[in-house]
């Protein structure tokens, strides 16, 4: 069946009239038509959520809150105490191996008080932090652990040369170690325990 033709000339609805007869899209006057319907149901809804609250968000934004991103302070090391009490256990350890090097070498060596003064510093500070009396602990301890690390080289010493156990040279004849320390003691003596003591105050700032 054919379809009616139009008459030629036909006047056209022009651009923003009114609405054309069976077209809902035509817009009214100076309005523009409303966008057809492209057939997707789901074209017009936002995007579903992810189970990230902070997808949306843009890259080089911050905290939801406005604030820069959380991060935990690193722990301090400001235990004075126990810098004081590594001080001291670091002392003892180190003066003993000096003690047992200068033994059994029969002599002392200024490299061997210089390493025990920097271990000492250097434990203390590194879980005391470098507060004052941390520093200064160490450099008392350091000199303690000199002078008890000689005490145990002349004490082997005298045990070897008596031919006697070094436990009993210590235990029953601990005051013949002091004399003999006294007497034999000159300015290199002396001057082992002030590098001990430097030497720590030395290992407290590098672990600083």
């Amino acid at each position: 069946m054919s379809q009616p033709v139009q008459p030629p000339n036909q006047p056209q609805q022009p651009f923003g009239g009114q609405p054309v007869d069976g077209n809902p899209y035509a817009g009214g006057p100076g309005q523009a038509a409303p966008a057809a319907p492209t057939g997707n149901p789901y074209g017009q809804q936002p995007p579903a959520p992810t189970g990230n609250p902070f997808a949306g968000q843009q890259p080089g934004q911050g905290a939801p809150f406005g604030g820069a991103p959380f991060t935990p302070a690193p722990p301090a090391r400001n235990n004075v105490l126990l810098g004081v009490a590594v001080a001291l256990g670091a002392a003892i350890v180190a003066g003993i191996l000096y003690g047992v090097i200068a033994g059994s070498i029969e002599r002392e060596v200024g490299y061997a008080a210089v390493g025990v003064g920097f271990l000492v510093g250097f434990a203390a500070s590194k879980v005391g932090g470098s507060n004052p009396a941390v520093i200064a602990a160490s450099a008392v301890f350091s000199i303690g652990a000199v002078y008890v690390g000689q005490l145990i080289g002349i004490s082997m010493i005298l045990a070897d040369l008596a031919q006697i156990p070094f436990s009993e040279v210590v235990g029953d004849h601990f005051d013949t170690v002091t004399k003999a320390w006294s007497e034999e003691a000159d300015f290199m003596t002396y001057l082992f325990l002030g590098l001990g003591a430097v030497a720590a105050v030395g290992g407290a700032k590098k672990a600083g």
